[in-house]
């Protein structure tokens, strides 16, 4: 048997370690295998803050300060001047705006909600389905009664504003009490009540005057409901839940509550807020108030016939509407009309029978 040659072996295992050792070079210069971690996770952006612009805090400032001097009011008048005075108070809003007023109130008091808030703010996280119903609530303001919480925040509104609807009333039964008082010839301040009012012309257009100027909002009012609409807090307001049907006043408040709460409130968006605060079921009970109010002092001779309009279409058809625009029954418009057997002056007895065809002429 032959044997290899030596040579041949020794050839054998130089080409073995030649291979080898070039494999060992090329593997050091391959590049290390690079594994992609994966991204961080984005943490989401949280929802803009709540925002109501300053303009919904002035003109609920309007509301808010009339009302409070509207409720100085009292009966007991001591001359015909006190009568007087009482009347350019009264009348000194104009219906539009005092209607306005209120239902930008009514947004101020939906946020003090805490369950109205976050339950609108739950939807607010995504962007996109926050813009999405932000452009929904302009379109239709009753979708904001959907939310969770609007119970909660229309029970807040009603009561609110059920409280200053009960202090007219109040004034309203005692001023038309004092009236018909008077007329009884029980009240020793019949010589001067009786007596016929000078310038009877002039202090009906005074009313008329008042009745359409501008009502200039208050500054340190409308700082207060500013930051109390933004905060959540503030007002100590309290009431318990009141379920829907919602009336439109109440649902445009909570529709501008909305968009504040999901921070579509502010500056840059007054003109969706201003547009909200407009709702003419409210502003007609109002109109048709000033409306009786002038028919009642055109027919007005005595002071004390002054003082029953002062009663009657100053102090309890504000009681009359404020209820109306946060109470879902429907409330009677404003008339002078009052129950059968009941003591009335001749002269109110000719203004409500010129305030009844007027409201039948508007209707037709």
């Amino acid at each position: 048997m032959s044997q290899a040659h030596p040579i041949s072996r020794r050839h054998g295992r130089g080409l073995a370690v030649a291979i080898l050792a070039v494999a060992a070079v090329l593997a050091s210069c391959a590049q290390p295998e690079v594994i992609a971690e994966a991204p961080a996770p984005v943490a989401p952006q949280p929802p803009p803050p709540v925002s109501l612009n300053q303009g919904v805090a002035e003109a609920a400032s309007v509301y808010v300060a009339f009302m409070r001097e509207a409720e100085t009011i009292q009966a007991g008048f001591p001359n015909a001047e006190a009568i007087q005075t009482a009347l350019r108070r009264g009348a000194s809003y104009e219906p539009g705006q005092l209607s306005r007023g209120l239902i930008a109130y009514g947004s101020i008091i939906a946020l003090q909600s805490p369950e109205f808030v976050s339950g609108v703010r739950s939807f607010a996280a995504d962007p996109t389905q926050r813009q999405q119903i932000v452009a929904r609530i302009i379109a239709d303001p009753a979708y904001a009664a959907t939310f969770p919480g609007a119970a909660d925040a229309a029970g807040l509104i009603s009561a609110a504003v059920g409280r200053d609807s009960a202090a007219m009333l109040v004034i309203a039964d005692a001023v038309e009490g004092d009236a018909y008082t008077i007329q009884e010839r029980t009240d020793p301040r019949r010589r001067w009540a009786t007596t016929h009012i000078a310038n009877r012309e002039v202090r009906l257009e005074s009313a008329k005057t008042l009745s359409a100027a501008a009502m200039l909002p208050s500054a340190d009012e409308s700082a207060r409901l500013f930051t109390a609409a933004n905060s959540g807090t503030g007002l100590g307001v309290s009431g318990t839940r009141s379920g829907p049907p919602f009336t439109p006043a109440v649902t445009r408040s909570l529709a501008i509550a909305a968009l504040a709460a999901l921070g579509a409130g502010g500056e840059d968006n007054r003109t969706n807020t201003e547009a909200l605060q407009v709702e003419s079921n409210s502003e007609f009970c109002l109109n048709m108030s000033k409306l009786m109010l002038f028919q009642c002092l055109a027919a007005s001779r005595p002071s004390y016939e002054d003082m029953f309009c002062v009663g009657r279409h100053v102090a309890r058809d504000l009681s009359t509407c404020t209820a109306a625009m946060v109470t879902p029954a429907a409330l009677p418009a404003p008339t002078t009309l009052v129950a059968e057997g009941a003591s009335i002056t001749p002269v109110a007895a000719d203004a409500a029978t010129a305030s009844t065809n007027a409201v039948q002429t508007s209707a037709n």
